[in-house]
């Protein structure tokens, strides 16, 4: 990717007389007559009158039912569980598209451009499947539950809008692989975050063999983390050598 200097017009600085103007843009927002701007008012209005971003499925099989009914008996709230385990499935499944999305931007850089950015094809396909493997494991977790994997649980649906921008910058066939890798090495950093809540909820929830699954799966995403860090450490040094030499 070219690094070099070239006319860019997106600082303030290309048009001092606007950049002036939109500093004090402030001044000219309508108040109200108490002295709150508009905007403040219009922000506390959906605040105070936002509906939550949804709700968990209730349980789609009289087994299923059962099993939440008796987890609620016992002080213990499956919903909660179900929630976090919703989450980690939609963000799974996206993973596994973005692993091919890089997957593809690494083999054409090594394919038609001269680089000496080397991230190995081989062992970023092995991730992906991994990433698949989690998904149809998480998919059972939640059957085992009696809970529906295609539903989107609240948290799936923050989680995934958090995630969009980077998942962007990953998909976007004009960003470098060292773009995609910084992008990468966050959403890694995310995904370890939550497979280590994953396990607590499920130690917590007396389900120890789905936690001895997760805290597998946390292994293989320890190895995907240190992988990417190392890549994007190695894509700015080398770029930082070629502006030197």
């Amino acid at each position: 990717m070219d690094q070099s200097l070239g006319l860019n017009r997106t600082g303030m600085d290309m048009s001092p007389i606007h950049s002036k103007q939109m500093l004090h843009v402030e001044d000219d927002i309508p108040r109200t007559t108490d002295g709150d701007t508009t905007l403040a008012t219009i922000e506390d209005f959906f605040l105070e009158n936002a509906e939550p971003l949804g709700s968990i499925p209730l349980p789609g099989t009289v087994k299923g039912a059962l099993k939440s009914t008796a987890k609620m008996a016992t002080g213990k709230h499956p919903e909660v569980f179900i929630n976090k385990l919703g989450e980690r499935l939609a963000y799974e499944r996206s993973g596994v598209r973005i692993y091919e999305q890089l997957i593809a931007k690494c083999q054409h850089v090594s394919a038609e451009l001269d680089t000496d950015i080397n991230v190995p094809i081989e062992r970023l396909m092995e991730f992906r499947d991994q990433e698949a493997e989690h998904f149809d494991m998480l998919t059972r977790c939640l059957r085992h539950l009696g809970a529906d994997p295609t539903a989107q649980t609240p948290d799936a649906d923050a989680s995934g809008v958090a995630a969009s921008g980077l998942m962007k910058v990953i998909m976007d066939p004009r960003t470098s692989v060292s773009q995609s890798l910084q992008a990468m090495l966050a959403l890694e950093l995310a995904d370890n975050a939550a497979w280590e809540l994953l396990i607590s909820l499920a130690n917590d929830m007396g389900m120890e063999d789905m936690a001895e699954q997760f805290k597998h799966a946390l292994m293989q995403e320890d190895t995907h983390l240190s992988n990417v860090r190392e890549w994007y450490d190695q894509s700015i040094r080398v770029q930082a050598k070629m502006k030197l030499a």
